[in-house]
C-alpha cells in the first residue's frame, strides 16, 4: 500500500532508493543541485555500472554539478523541457513528489510524497514506470560538457561591474525588464540574462529570478509576475551589456 511522505520522510526514502538499486535508477526533476550525501550514492552505483537516467529542464547548472555530471560517465542526463513532475524510480520503488532534486528544497521547503513499491502495489508502481518510460521516450538525451573557470575572464568581469558602479546613482534611474534591456541593446533576452547571471548579478531558483549581493547593489529590483520572480535594472546597464 503507498505510504505518504512529510519533507524529511522524502529525503529519507530518496536517498534509501538510490542506496538500495540494484539494477536502474531513474531520476526526474526539472532542477538539480545534488547533496553530497546523494552524489556519493550514485558514484558508488556508477561504479558497480548500475543504469542511472537523470531527466531535468533547466539546462543551466551550476559550473561544480556541470563537471562532476561530466566526472561521471556512465550516468545518462535528458532535458525534457516541458518537465515539471518529480519522481524517483528504481526497480523495486518510486517516489512521487512535490520535492526537486535540490538541496536547497530538502532543506528548507515544506514537501509532500508518495512512497510505492512493486511488491506491495504492483499496478500502480507499473502506471508510474509507465510514465517515466515515457517521459524517457520525449526527452533529449545531451552530454554534459566540463567548464573551466576562465580567470581573465573573471578579471574582465570584476572590472565592468567597477564600471557600472563608478560614479553611479541608480535611485533616479529607470528600471527595465531583461526584455525592454533586450531591445535597448539589441541582443537577445536569452543572451541579456546569460550576461547578468554571468556576471554573478542575479540567478534562477525554480521559475523565479534572484538577485545576489552584487545585482541589489547595482540596483537590481525583484519584482512578483505572471510568471514568477523577475529582476529589473537601472537603463544604465545597458551599455555594458553591448561591450
Amino acid at each position: 500500500m503507498a505510504k505518504f511522505l512529510n519533507t524529511t520522510g522524502v529525503s529519507y526514502h530518496l536517498e534509501e532508493l538510490i542506496k538500495n538499486t540494484n539494477d536502474r535508477l531513474i531520476l526526474i526533476s526539472p532542477y538539480l543541485q545534488f547533496h553530497k550525501r546523494i552524489k556519493d550514492h550514485l558514484e558508488n552505483l556508477n561504479i558497480q555500472k548500475r543504469d542511472i537516467r537523470i531527466i531535468y529542464r533547466e539546462n543551466k547548472l551550476q559550473v561544480e554539478e556541470s563537471n562532476w555530471l561530466e566526472s561521471q560517465i556512465g550516468i545518462r542526463t535528458s532535458l525534457c523541457n516541458s518537465l515539471h513532475a518529480k519522481c524517483y524510480l528504481n526497480e523495486n520503488e518510486a517516489i512521487v513528489t512535490s520535492m526537486n532534486l535540490y538541496s536547497f528544497s530538502q532543506q528548507n521547503n515544506d514537501e509532500m510524497g508518495i512512497y510505492v513499491t512493486k511488491e506491495k502495489d504492483p499496478d500502480l508502481y507499473n502506471d508510474i514506470l509507465n510514465e517515466v518510460q515515457r517521459l524517457l521516450t520525449i526527452s533529449e538525451e545531451i552530454r554534459i560538457t566540463v567548464k573551466k573557470v576562465d580567470k581573465e575572464v573573471e578579471k574582465q568581469s570584476e572590472q565592468t561591474i567597477k564600471n557600472v558602479q563608478k560614479n553611479r546613482d541608480f535611485s533616479k534611474s529607470k528600471l527595465l525588464t531583461t526584455k525592454e534591456l533586450s531591445k535597448l541593446t539589441g541582443i537577445s533576452s536569452r543572451k541579456v540574462n546569460d550576461w547578468l547571471t554571468d556576471n554573478k548579478l542575479m540567478y534562477k531558483r525554480y521559475d523565479d529570478w534572484i538577485t545576489t549581493k552584487r545585482g541589489k547593489e547595482l540596483g537590481g529590483v525583484e519584482k512578483d509576475g505572471q510568471y514568477g520572480q523577475f529582476v529589473i535594472w537601472p537603463e544604465e546597464i545597458a551599455e555594458h551589456i553591448t561591450k
